[in-house]
């Protein structure tokens, strides 16, 4: 590939994943408004967060042995496409049942999205033109969480929140545009791809989910809640047995023999359940209860990613320089300490909120990059790309799940005694992240790459 190639297709990356990240950050803003328009109240909220994460943490896996079977650029193709139709769904959708299903969708695409694009970098370069790619990648991926809350709270404040999604549309053709003028790729070999895990996995997830939001509706001892918390389980141990069973698993089970992989993906399950829970919790609660607009609400949150794009990176040098265990332990209490502050200060929203989010904020950069790159850096670099994808989707999966709690914690409404309950269980799982971190991790820095901790800055939160 020519210079001029290889600039255009990391353009085609970054333009990619900076959309989908984007769209992760801005519809939090947009929930009060879509019930008040759509109706549904809490149940549909937690549907067009919960919709999302569905379908991109069930399918972000199997993703990758898709794109080594039918070509990285061809899949990224395919996803640009599934997500632009998906957001024009999601702008003219007519209800609520139409929006969730766009929202679905749409995860669909991020699946294909996201891992698609970084994995054309890493197969295109290598050394130090692999690490300032990567670089480049992380930096313009990383302000999506930067302008997405001022984003999204403008544009639902002056042109309504079905402009949250037809904003998308305008990227993602230019996207296709500058992807049409890169040459598709040879497929270097025929992946196997794990149907039966993926059906399971997203069954099983599927299940879950509805039960506990519609439980809301039906109420517990409706057969299809009943049947729900039956197969969803069900299926999520079939999944286990048969990754330890099938000779091409989409979950290797081997690779979580790692010490640091696998206590840092306990701690993720925590930190990332309580990080989704409590920022929705926010976004809700200013809107609803401190009766800010959309585009004030975007402004109080803005500490949270500001901070993330400034100090993140620092803060994964550090960990490579003194190891990871420190920083993980420490960072989710500052983050919690945040959240605490949130249940107990009294006066105007600004004075309860403000400064929690911004000990939140500093909590969360200093564990996220130390986080990751302990997970890339306890695996073979071979396995790097499937390490990642599983941190990945154990953040995801994570999320999603307590935002399926949401109702069972705060009740049907937001109010705020329910927000107290809500961000003093963010702050609970937050320190329970930091206490499996200052138990399990251990500092060997052996090994760890500048790519990982340049990857490691940039996570869909």
């Amino acid at each position: 590939m020519t210079a001029r190639d290889d600039r255009l297709l990391v353009a085609v990356a970054v333009l990619a994943s900076f959309v989908a990240f984007l769209d992760g950050s801005v519809v939090n803003l947009a929930l009060p408004a879509i019930s008040a328009e759509l109706g549904g109240g809490l149940v549909l909220q937690q549907w067009v967060v919960d919709g999302y994460l569905l379908t991109l943490g069930a399918l972000i896996l199997v993703a990758g042995a898709i794109s080594d079977t039918f070509g990285r650029l061809t899949v990224l193709r395919t996803g640009l496409v599934v997500f632009g139709v998906a957001s024009l769904v999601c702008a003219v959708a007519p209800n609520g049942a139409v929006l969730v299903i766009g929202r679905c969708v749409q995860g669909l695409g991020a699946a294909f999205l996201v891992p698609s694009s970084l994995a054309m970098i890493n197969a295109t370069f290598s050394g130090p033109q692999q690490s300032r790619a990567i670089g480049i990648w992380t930096a313009w991926t990383g302000t999506a969480f930067v302008i997405g809350p001022l984003l999204g709270g403008l544009l639902v404040e002056t042109l309504g929140w079905r402009w949250v999604f037809a904003v998308n549309v305008v990227p993602l053709a230019v996207t296709m545009v500058l992807a049409g003028r890169l040459a598709v790729e040879p497929v270097r070999r025929a992946g196997r791809i794990d149907v039966v895990g993926a059906v399971l996995t997203a069954v099983g997830l599927s299940a879950m989910v509805f039960a506990m939001i519609e439980q809301q509706r039906l109420g517990w001892h409706h057969p299809l809640i009943v049947a729900g918390l039956i197969t969803g389980p069900a299926c999520l141990i079939a999944f286990g047995w048969w990754e330890r069973r099938t000779p091409h698993p989409m979950l290797p089970p081997a690779i979580f023999s790692a010490r640091n992989f696998t206590v840092g993906n306990v701690a993720t399950v925590f930190l990332y359940a309580g990080i989704t829970l409590g920022m929705l919790l926010v976004a809700l609660f200013v809107q609803e209860v401190g009766r800010l607009s959309p585009a004030q609400a975007g402004l109080a949150t803005l500490p949270v990613p500001v901070l993330s794009f400034l100090l993140a990176a620092r803060f994964g040098e550090l960990a490579g320089r003194h190891g990871p265990r420190r920083f993980m332990a420490v960072g989710p209490v500052i983050a919690a300490a945040g959240f605490g502050w949130m249940a107990l200060a009294h006066g105007n929203v600004w004075v309860q909120t403000v400064p929690g989010l911004v000990l939140f904020g500093i909590g969360l950069s200093v564990t996220v990059s130390p986080l990751t790159a302990a997970i890339l850096a306890a695996v073979d670099p071979a396995q790097s790309g499937i390490g990642s994808a599983i941190n990945n989707t154990v953040a995801r999966v994570a999320g999603l799940i307590a935002i399926a709690f949401t109702a069972v914690i705060v009740g049907d409404a937001m109010s705020l005694d329910g927000f107290r309950r809500g961000v003093l269980t963010s702050a609970a799982l937050l320190v329970i992240a930091g206490i499996v971190s200052a138990v399990g991790i251990r500092d060997d820095r052996r090994g760890r790459s500048p790519e990982s901790v340049a990857t490691a800055a940039c996570r869909d939160r």
